[in-house]
C-alpha cells in the first residue's frame, strides 16, 4: 500500500510595508505584507483565497496578531 500526498499549498507576497509601531516583544520595527494563496491539486490551482495582511516583527522574525 502506498499513500501519495498530492495537494500543496502555495503563499504569494504581494506587497510588503513598514507598519507603524513597534513589536511588543523586542521593540523592533514591524512589517507588513499582503499574501495570497492557493491551493493546489496535482499541480492545477483548485482554490484562490483573497489577499490576508500578516505583520512579523523585523528583528525577532516573530508573527504578530492584529487586535481590532
Amino acid at each position: 500500500m502506498c499513500v501519495i500526498w498530492v495537494c500543496d499549498e502555495e503563499e504569494h507576497v504581494l506587497a510588503t510595508w513598514q507598519a507603524p509601531g513597534s513589536c511588543p516583544y523586542c521593540g523592533g520595527a514591524i512589517i507588513g505584507a499582503d499574501v495570497q494563496r492557493a491551493w493546489r491539486l496535482c499541480f492545477v490551482p483548485i482554490c484562490f483565497s483573497g489577499r490576508r495582511r500578516r505583520f512579523h516583527c523585523s528583528f525577532c522574525n516573530r508573527p504578530l496578531v492584529a487586535v481590532s
